[in-house]
């Protein structure tokens, strides 16, 4: 026999495609040709191959050889394929009968003397290939937790290639993943630790209760850093679904943690400020890689001194903000990933930033406008709430006071209120008020009655608000009421997202 195939799965982004590993051995010079799209990895693939089959303990066949991969429409990226490319030739040679691997998807990365080692997006692909009907994955031993993860399809690991090759042959067996492991919700830092800034906790309350975007302004030391840490915490543990998104993203990413089961706590991501536009949104060669606003999605991203980021990086996340996703055009095709993340700004009030505030300020007015206008306007008009912080006082930092809040307390009323919204807009297919669109806000039956939405209206007539920022207005007075526990906003709803969003009393 002179031809076999096998199956694999190969990823475009974060979607994942079944495909079919042919190999042909023909009488003619000896050489290897892999065609079908591949990238420089997977054309280095032949010398990994051989080598591993070498070491192996197997012969290597003097012949050309044809390594085909379909559909040959599809871009292959990455040494995932490699093991199955190996399983195919031995099995066109005729000594490696292939039919206990008929239907099975095989995937790993090949070192040159024959361990097949772990590669990054397995996840993805295992959801792939269970979508596509396969019911068994042979997956390396350093991915098996990791794969077993997904319902409905049989993981079975590998650590050598001659370990498959005596499966096959049916003088071994292969690896059981491991057993998993609990998916518990690690704790993260405590809003109690947090002295005063009562407006900026309730900000925060609000904005993990709709979901909604945060922009903290204010002097060093004032506590924004810490806020903005203590988000995720406020946040519901994810669940299946969600879970499964957010792991996938982190295993194409190549940070998902060795061995853990389902990634349960929202994200949270914090670039530094020299953070490039593709570390960011995303990019890369060839095929874009997910960048942090993708890797928050379910979650928090976190940009602290945010006038220090570069204009372009800082308005490339408009988009993201808006739609919910990351679309990247590059030479090899179009790459979509999910980013639908809660986005939190952290800013002095101007260049020197003074502990005490403009009290002591020595910056001239028109370098604390040009630092502030480094957040520009369409960014900053994205953004729900936009609060500002004073300085902390000796009496908020060594007065015995009432113990604050723990972050405990305030995530059971951001889950009811999340709970309440999405009861609310489950007919509509929203899950939180931030993502409901502003003319289903402005109809019957959500619409509020004009006198309690007079006092938004003028602003809007006067100019003082956009029309977009008429809508994200509301969505913050629904997410008030939820927090509440009434139905629907009044006009006391609608007084205080007025005063979160713009800072007027």
């Amino acid at each position: 026999m002179s031809y076999a195939k096998v199956l694999c799965v190969g990823l475009v982004g974060v979607t994942g495609h079944l495909v079919e590993v042919e190999a042909d051995l023909a009488a003619g010079l000896p050489a290897v040709i892999i065609s079908g799209l591949p990238d420089t990895t997977l054309h280095e693939a032949r010398d990994r191959v051989r080598a591993a089959i070498v070491n192996s303990g197997q012969h290597w066949p003097n012949r050309r050889i044809t390594v085909n991969l379909l559909p040959a429409t599809l871009p292959k990226v990455g040494s995932g394929f490699d093991l199955a490319v190996a399983t195919a030739l031995l099995g066109g040679t005729g000594e490696l009968p292939l039919a206990p691997v008929d239907g099975v998807a095989l995937l790993g990365e090949l070192g040159l003397d024959g361990t097949v080692r772990p590669v990054r997006g397995l996840l993805p692909m295992v959801v792939a290939a269970a979508r596509a009907g396969v019911t068994q994955v042979v997956v390396p031993a350093a991915n098996a937790a990791e794969a077993a993860v997904v319902p409905g399809v049989r993981v079975k690991a590998v650590d050598t290639l001659h370990r498959l090759i005596s499966f096959i042959r049916g003088a071994d067996e292969l690896l059981d993943p491991p057993p998993p492991k609990p998916g518990t919700v690690q704790a993260g830092p405590d809003l109690a630790d947090v002295a005063g800034q009562a407006f900026g906790k309730r900000a925060m309350e609000i904005a993990a209760a709709g979901g909604h975007h945060l922009a903290l302004i204010g002097p060093p030391g004032a506590g924004k850093t810490m806020l903005a840490e203590r988000l995720p915490g406020l946040l519901p543990p994810l669940d299946d679904t969600a879970a499964l998104e957010v792991s996938a993203l982190h295993s194409i990413a190549g940070v998902l943690p060795p061995g853990s089961a389902l990634l349960r706590r929202p994200p949270f991501q914090a670039p530094h400020h020299s953070a490039t536009v593709a570390s960011l949104v995303g990019g890369g060669s060839g095929l874009a890689r997910p960048g942090a606003v993708s890797l928050a999605h379910h979650g928090v991203l976190f940009l602290d001194e945010a006038p220090e980021f570069h204009s372009r990086v800082l308005d490339s996340l408009r988009q993201p903000l808006e739609k919910g996703r990351v679309l990247i055009t590059r030479a090899l095709g179009v790459t979509e990933y999910p980013a639908r993340c809660q986005l939190v700004l952290a800013a002095n009030p101007c260049p020197c930033a003074r502990p005490a505030g403009d009290q002591l300020c020595e910056c001239p007015p028109l370098v604390r406008r040009r630092y502030r206008s480094r957040l520009s306007g369409p960014l900053m008009d994205r953004i729900d709430l936009q609060v500002s912080l004073t300085a902390l006082r000796a009496v908020d930092l060594m007065t015995n006071q009432t113990p604050a809040e723990p972050t405990a307390t305030v995530a059971a009323r951001v889950a009811a209120a999340r709970e309440a919204a999405r009861q609310r807009w489950a007919g509509q297919g929203w899950r939180t008020n931030s993502v409901v669109p502003g003319p289903a806000l402005r109809r019957p039956p959500w619409r509020l009655p004009a006198g309690e939405t007079a006092a938004l209206r003028r602003r809007l007539d006067v100019g003082a608000i956009s029309a977009r920022g008429f809508d994200r207005i509301l969505r913050l007075a629904w997410s008030i009421a939820d927090l509440d526990g009434r139905s629907r906003p009044d006009s006391a709803d609608i007084d205080e997202a007025i005063q979160l969003r713009t800072g007027e009393l």
